[in-house]
């Protein structure tokens, strides 16, 4: 693919002050820390370009550092709660002319798919300012890529106000297609795993289901891909169970009266919040 001299930054939002599992990025997978393993996986992608792990400048994220420099991993420190700010500045001090974002909670992503979105999106860039798998998704929760010029997401950090848009760093671009192109990558053969397979994860049944995963199929490779993932859920339905419950559970549920392109049929509230009166 011809980048015509141009340079790709694929920047993985990392820190271990989760709400809801905290630490998740340091459980271990098969002898690394989670996030290590991710950062692999999006290595392996030829089209990923240079990585870097975006951090915080808590103190808790020291240990994220020292990790990243014991196993050659560029990492940036910035604003713990500004994701739109870390990821422009980190874009910036990597001097990225095109810009990727994949969050730390993705230790199954596919590198094959994170490559097709990429090429979806040089091979289309006349035509589109920010492509994802994301709008609508299709893939298993978890296989989230998001790719756009570095001009939007400057636009996106000078103009973006409420605090959504700065938590989630793209909503400001993808809720205005009126103002940017969008476009977006499908899964194939017309299925959608959005809401029936979560690869991602949040909560420690997310943790049990994804050292299973790993467990099963990286012994014998690696850089295992959704397709053997999904095969091996349909000989281990015991593997599928563990976090069945949660799929369909993701951020958005939290947005719905601020965002404009996604429904609620696109999200699910897990059993406790149902309950809440």
């Amino acid at each position: 693919m011809n980048l015509r001299g141009r340079r790709i930054v694929t920047i993985i939002q990392t820190r271990r002050e989760s709400t809801r599992l905290p630490d998740k990025v340091l459980m271990p997978l098969m002898g690394k820390p989670l996030f290590v393993q991710q950062v692999r996986r999006v290595q392996a992608a030829f089209l990923s370009g240079q990585v870097v792990v975006a951090t915080t400048l808590s103190a808790a994220d020291d240990r994220v550092v020292e990790i990243c420099q014991e196993e050659g991993i560029e990492c940036y420190r910035g604003h713990a709660a500004d994701l739109l700010d870390r990821h422009y500045q980190a874009a910036c001090m990597y001097s990225a002319d095109i810009v990727l974002k994949i969050p730390s909670d993705c230790p199954l992503i596919d590198p094959e798919i994170i490559d097709k979105v990429i090429a979806y999106y040089l091979k289309n860039e006349h035509l589109y300012d920010y492509v994802s798998n994301l709008h609508p998704a299709t893939y298993p929760d978890g296989n989230d890529v998001e790719i756009m010029s570095l001009a939007s997401i400057c636009v996106a950090h000078s103009h973006a106000s409420s605090l959504m848009e700065r938590e989630h760093t793209t909503p400001y671009i993808w809720e205005r297609p009126e103002q940017f192109r969008i476009g977006n990558v499908e899964m194939e053969g017309g299925v959608d795993y959005s809401m029936t397979h979560r690869f991602t994860i949040d909560y420690e049944e997310d943790y049990r289901f994804i050292r299973a995963v790993y467990e099963a199929l990286y012994p014998s490779n690696p850089l295992f891909g959704v397709r053997d993932i999904l095969s091996l859920l349909e000989r281990r339905p015991d593997i599928y169970g563990i976090n069945a419950e949660l799929a369909g559970v993701n951020w958005y549920r939290h947005h719905l009266d601020e965002l404009k392109t996604i429904s609620a049929d696109k999200t699910k509230l897990i059993e406790k919040e149902v309950a809440k009166p």
